[in-house]
């Protein structure tokens, strides 16, 4: 036995990880006041979702999947200024969670 079990990246909810990702990066960087230690939890989880995305579909899907997610971090900046940034940053965890549960996590 190991002494950290890492579980298979084919079990892993990606939706959940994005969610955790995205969300957990902005009340982190909100809270702490860091910016960059928010990324570092957007980050980790962006990596611990592409490790599952390789193992349970293809390139082009985990390329588009990365994509949106970094796609969506971007975003949530001049959405925020728009709508507000609670609901920009719930906006694009909603999409992102939303694509990588059809195109991974429900297969």
């Amino acid at each position: 036995m190991a002494a950290i079990d890492i579980k298979n990246p084919k079990k892993v909810s990606t939706a959940t990880v994005v969610s955790a990702g995205l969300l957990g990066g902005y009340i982190t960087a909100r809270e702490s006041g860091i910016r960059p230690l928010g990324g570092v939890v957007l980050a980790a989880a962006g990596g611990w979702a592409v490790r599952s995305w390789l193992s349970k579909t293809n390139i082009a899907t985990t390329v588009g999947l990365t994509a949106l997610y970094v796609g969506g971090f971007g975003a949530s900046h001049p959405l925020a200024k728009k709508i507000g940034s609670w609901p920009s940053v719930l906006a694009v965890t909603g999409a992102t969670a939303g694509a990588a549960y059809l195109l991974s996590d429900s297969k």
